[in-house]
């Protein structure tokens, strides 16, 4: 594979309770084969209903919910909680999310991203009649380093991790650790064309390594296990 495509689908209504994503996205993009349809996680949680009243004249009124939606609170710093949630994400405010939603509401994480996407992928199926994987994104900043980046918090269809190990480099050297995060990889290059105020909520990248698109694992294999976490 040495070239991807990658457009956003524009012409997206706004999505409401119990809107059928899969049925939306193939009436406004051709999809192909052997494609990766990343949505956002926003337009996931609002048709699932993963959304909550707060008061619109207090900037503070979503951290009880932040609270709630928090399994573990790693560092607090001002009105900044980074937690963990029950998927076992490490994020701010337990992605508690206050963008691109109506006044007076906020947005959860949906309740399993994994199923989220599996029921897309299943609806674009059942439409067109072919296989596309499907990723749910989020924006996650990162430890040690400046700006945030889109990862996957949810698959369906494709491997969420390439594992070089025991493969050889251009050097002939055998591989020991490399493991390669392609959902996270895939849904940070969707971001590109979808952006945060632009109103494009679901990117298709075309071209993706046909091996990568596999049946049974999904986004919540790359959490690492508390076990293996120097740093937990």
């Amino acid at each position: 594979m040495s070239r991807l495509e990658i457009f956003g689908v524009e012409g997206l209504p706004e999505i409401g309770v119990g809107a059928d994503v899969a049925g939306l996205i193939c009436a406004h993009v051709d999809l192909v084969a052997h494609d990766v349809v990343v949505v956002t996680q926003k337009i996931v949680s609002k048709a699932e209903n993963a959304m909550v009243d707060i008061d619109p004249s207090d900037p503070l009124s979503h951290k009880p919910i932040v609270e709630r939606e928090s399994v573990r609170v790693l560092r607090r710093r001002g009105e900044l909680v980074i937690s963990e949630t029950k998927h076992g994400f490490i994020c701010a405010n337990a992605g508690i999310d206050l963008s691109n939603v109506a006044p007076g509401q906020a947005a959860l994480l949906p309740d399993d991203s994994d199923r989220s996407a599996r029921r897309i992928r299943d609806g674009i199926r059942g439409k067109v009649g072919i296989e596309v994987a499907v990723i749910v994104s989020d924006t996650f900043g990162r430890p040690w380093r400046r700006g945030v980046t889109d990862v996957a918090i949810g698959s369906a269809g494709i491997g969420p991790i390439l594992d070089l190990r025991g493969s050889t480099d251009a050097l002939g050297r055998e591989l020991q650790v490399t493991e390669i995060a392609i959902v996270d990889e895939l849904a940070a290059a969707a971001d590109l064309v979808c952006g945060k105020s632009s109103g494009i909520p679901v990117a298709v990248i075309r071209g993706v390594d046909p091996t990568w698109l596999t049946e049974g694992s999904v986004a919540a294999d790359i959490v690492r296990r508390p076990s293996d976490d120097l740093f937990r």
